[in-house]
């Protein structure tokens, strides 16, 4: 065994034992962590305008400190990116993941401390090689390097402002080489095809064991590997490629075009959710489809579901919520705009169930993400097609029509009969949904559905400045700013991608 592979083994086995004591102790270990963030904060503007020298209960503290979105906390981030010191959390604040939402404005600056960069999203991505070790012990990724394709970040005076990932891999120690690729230079170029050019290049010949990042920009530049490389298939490339660790968006939609890449039984995906805000969850037992809650990461967790806000022994199985957060990143109750299903308590996981203002809802259909989800990869199999992006969105009724929805599709692989395909979506819709069901009886016509060509919506995120598709949305901005790229395109003589 090298000397590398010695120290990794001491490290997994110890970080396990931690791991294992939260599972056993979760009530208390968030107990912990309550008291350690109430302390950080009593050195703080925040602390003194919500007196949380006086705060000791969970009750008090949820009493006295109000909730937050983006919109409300937004001074407290203005104030820190000015410079200002200890506003909501202890020192400077000089990184900031900046990254695309629902929220009015067109980014949002998430604060990264110097905390919770290492105590927080660095230790979960430690947490899934820890994790991934123990559910295969055999294995051989430790032995190469993992493809971890980042955003990019600038500096705009004293502050960093990009990418979550860029953060990470710019403010990383120069032994990370020793297990990643490419190198810290190459990750960061700012134009993404002159980044897979120069990672083609680099890591071609490099001993990739694992990759690591966002399905759909993943996705983009494996293609590009085999284009570069001439192979049929990425294991072709790197014959002992093991693990995609994914996260950022659900993994469904991207899960078939995977496979074609990687045509191994024994490729192993690991879902992580590691956000701007935080590393919440990963995967930790391979026969699950679920994510255990990381408890001791500096994070103290609630959960709403209506007008009711609960610490993490008041959920219940079964139930979805939204989430809220205090952190060590100097985010307080704030509300990350992301909701979550419990899919156990002992120990608890989570499964994600898509975002607060990712829905329909116009004429009572009430019909969120994981519908949508579960609906498509019903239909592709049935047809054999392929769903590499999509967004939905309404039709609105008029005095002659009934309303609708508006999909917009990108094929991996298209369907040979496009009205099938559009029927089977549709019956998975009415099963997996008894309000859409409902509702098609009386106001709802049958899904419209747009095909884009392939490429489409990642050239359209990256002409926006977005790093993920919104799926569902309750009025029409996102589809009609979609459909009107394609129409720019046009216009500039760049062919029509409908």
């Amino acid at each position: 065994m090298s000397f590398r592979n010695t120290i990794l083994k001491a490290w997994f086995s110890r970080r396990a034992r931690a791991i294992d004591r939260f599972r056993r102790h979760p009530i208390e270990t968030q107990e912990r962590m309550f008291r350690y963030l109430l302390r950080r904060g009593r050195m703080t503007e925040f602390g003194d305008r919500y007196d949380l020298r006086h705060i000791h209960t969970v009750e008090q503290f949820q009493t006295q400190v109000e909730t937050f979105d983006y919109d409300t906390f937004k001074p407290y981030v203005e104030r820190m990116l000015e410079g200002i010191r200890s506003v909501t959390s202890p020192g400077r604040v000089t990184l900031f993941a900046r990254s695309s939402g629902t929220t009015s404005d067109r980014s949002k600056y998430i604060p990264v401390t110097r905390d919770s960069l290492w105590w927080n999203h660095t230790l979960g991505m430690r947490d899934v090689a820890t994790l991934y070790a123990a559910a295969h012990p055999k294995t051989r990724a430790f032995e190469g390097k993992t493809l971890t394709l980042g955003g990019s970040c600038t500096q705009e005076g004293r502050n960093l402002v990009g990418d979550l990932s860029a953060l990470l891999i710019h403010e990383t120690t120069f032994w990370s080489g020793w297990f990643r690729a490419p190198r810290i230079e190459t990750a960061i170029i700012p134009d993404f095809d002159a980044k897979c050019e120069a990672i083609c290049r680099e890591c071609i010949g490099e001993p990739v064991t694992a990759f690591a990042g966002v399905p759909s920009w993943n996705l983009a530049l494996m293609r590009r590997v085999l284009e570069y490389t001439g192979r049929q298939n990425l294991l072709e490339v790197w014959p002992q490629l093991e693990m995609f660790a994914h996260g950022g968006v659900e993994f469904t939609p991207y899960r078939q075009s995977f496979r074609e890449l990687l045509p191994s039984d024994d490729f192993v995906y690991m879902e992580t959710y590691n956000a701007s805000e935080g590393f919440f969850a990963l995967a930790d037992d391979p026969a699950r489809d679920d994510m255990l809650l990381m408890l001791d990461y500096g994070t103290f967790y609630e959960f709403r579901d209506g007008e009711r806000i609960v610490p993490l022994e008041g959920v219940e199985c079964g139930r979805v919520y939204a989430m809220l957060i205090t952190s060590i990143n100097g985010l307080w109750r704030y509300e990350i705009g992301d909701t979550v299903e419990f899919t156990s308590t002992a120990p608890y996981r989570i499964r994600f169930a898509g975002r607060t203002r990712q829905y329909i809802n116009v004429f009572g259909e009430e019909l969120i993400v994981d519908n949508a989800d579960r609906a498509l990869l019903d239909a592709c199999s049935k047809t054999g097609a392929v769903v590499a992006e999509y967004t939905v969105a309404p039709c609105y009724m008029s005095l002659r029509e009934r309303g609708a929805h508006e999909w917009v599709v990108e094929f991996e692989r298209e369907p040979a009969d496009p009205e099938r395909f559009a029927g089977a979506l549709d019956e998975a819709l009415r099963r997996v949904n008894s309000d859409y069901d409902a509702k098609r009886r009386t106001t709802l016509e049958r899904q419209r559905i747009h095909t884009v060509g392939r490429g489409y919506f990642l050239r359209w995120m990256r002409a926006r400045g977005k790093n993920k598709v919104p799926r569902l949305m309750n009025d029409r901005r996102v589809i009609e700013d979609v459909l009107a790229f394609g129409r720019e395109a046009e216009a500039a003589g760049e062919g029509t991608a409908c």
